[in-house]
């Protein structure tokens, strides 16, 4: 089977740019109509802004599986993922009979962050297209991170309209699996997983080193990620974050998110997974050649830059507040993640200190770190900027407010003279990875 799934995989047609809110709702109303004998399309809730959210159901078999793409609206791989999915299914009636099971197919869980991003969606896609553009929702306005929880004196109930109708589908289905569709920027494919077996493992890699991609085995997003095979991580949960903020001496309570969609599907006994693929490939993501520096070392560096980063950006931010007139999605995402910078760099610079961490560093580990850092300034940077033009947007733009984009935009461009432009990676590749990867593993699961 894991033959035949490369060969989909491999077969993936190709794709001119990324499908916005509109373009997705379209294409699952056509699979629709075209295949009405199997398949039902249904309103399951609404967004914060009143937009219908679809799923498609593909009807197959006993077993049920929930594919959500959009669970964060800057990350629109999945988007087509889903919509070739269902388009796969609809089409070869011996693969959905062979797989055995029904699937609910959620192509744009938030359409209205999905709109925010859609200005960088058309091609070329270029650091400076990307970040001038991008918008990334704070944590408590993520579907993938705003389900219901409570631990350890850390509460959080600020529960999504768009969350709520996630929760809603995976109480009605109890799924056999979940699979939340992410992609990151740059570096290998990666996954994250609740079960998974050595041969699952061994699939899941040998996926996109069949279309020419690289594995990221480096480091783990955070410091207490399990990683249990080559580009394989444990599916992780807010409480193992928080546990880990403490040890590391930092308050748990500036964690301002909830639960994730995984954490609320295993209730049900329901497998997780997450499949990451980068926009830019970069073979140094599986590099484990030792370095002449120490992991510590490496790790105390990247806490005083990023330190710095976070330091910038809120004295920006601080020097506009008092001239701030507009609550824009913007704003709010950058007083969530200046903090989230300024704790990330605490955490660095704590683990810095560990024994443990006193060996030499490997060049997968040092391109995670500088391309971690990258992100962040192209990102947050990004969002700040859109906040300051927002405002002069709407002719607000005080001596304050001008001064303090004209200040912000000389830095970013040293900051994008500074990165490193890989070429970006064919879609059908990162659409084929994340087919392979949920074919893949709804045939482990299944047995």
């Amino acid at each position: 089977m894991f033959d035949r799934i490369s060969r989909l995989a491999a077969e993936v047609p190709p794709i001119a740019g990324f499908a916005g809110a509109d373009a997705l709702r379209t294409a699952i109303e056509e699979i629709a109509r075209d295949h009405p004998d199997h398949t039902e399309l249904r309103r399951i809730g609404s967004s914060r802004l009143g937009e219908p959210l679809w799923c498609l159901t593909v009807h197959g078999g006993p077993k049920h599986v929930v594919v959500v793409a959009a669970v964060h609206p800057n990350e629109p791989v999945g988007g087509l993922t889903s919509v070739h999915l269902a388009k796969l299914l609809t089409e070869d009636d011996g693969l959905r009979e062979d797989l055995g099971c029904t699937w609910h197919i959620v192509p744009c869980v938030d359409p209205d962050g999905t709109r925010l991003n859609e200005p960088w969606f058309a091609p070329p896609l270029t650091f400076d297209s990307y970040g001038r553009a991008f918008y990334r929702p704070a944590p408590d306005e993520q579907v993938e991170w705003t389900f219901p929880f409570a631990y350890k004196g850390n509460f959080f109930d600020k529960v999504m309209p768009e969350t709520v109708a996630l929760m809603r589908l995976l109480d009605e289905t109890k799924p056999m699996l979940l699979c939340a569709l992410h992609n990151g920027e740059y570096g290998g494919v990666f996954y994250y997983l609740s079960d998974t077996t050595d041969e699952l493992n061994r699939q899941l890699a040998a996926l996109p080193e069949s279309l020419g991609l690289p594995l990221h085995t480096g480091e783990g997003e955070a410091g207490f990620i399990e990683q249990i095979a080559p580009g394989v991580f444990r599916g992780f949960t807010a409480e193992e974050e928080c546990d880990f903020m403490l040890e590391l001496g930092l308050d748990p309570a500036r964690r301002t998110g909830g639960a994730s969609s995984g954490a609320y599907a295993a209730r049900y006994g329901t497998a997780y997974l997450a499949t990451e693929v980068p926009y830019w490939a970069d073979a140094r993501a599986d590099d484990h050649t030792p370095l002449d520096i120490s992991y510590a070392a490496l790790l105390a560096e990247r806490g005083k830059r990023t330190e710095e980063t976070a330091k910038l950006l809120s004295g920006v931010l601080e020097s506009v507040r008092p001239d701030l007139t507009v609550r824009s999605p913007f704003l709010r995402a950058t007083e969530a993640f200046v903090p989230y910078l300024a704790d990330a760099a605490e955490s660095e610079l704590a683990r810095a200190r560990l024994p443990e961490n006193d060996r030499p560093a490997v060049v997968a580990e040092q391109f995670a770190s500088t391309s971690g850092l990258q992100s962040a300034r192209i990102r947050f940077g990004g969002m700040l900027l859109r906040a300051l033009a927002a405002e002069i947007g709407i002719g607000n733009g005080t001596p304050a407010i001008r001064g303090g984009f004209a200040r912000l935009d000389e830095i970013y461009r040293g900051w994008l003279a500074e990165a490193e432009m890989p070429q970006p990676i064919p879609l059908a590749k990162l659409v084929g990875v994340q087919l392979g990867a949920i074919l893949s593993t709804t045939v482990a699961l299944s047995g």
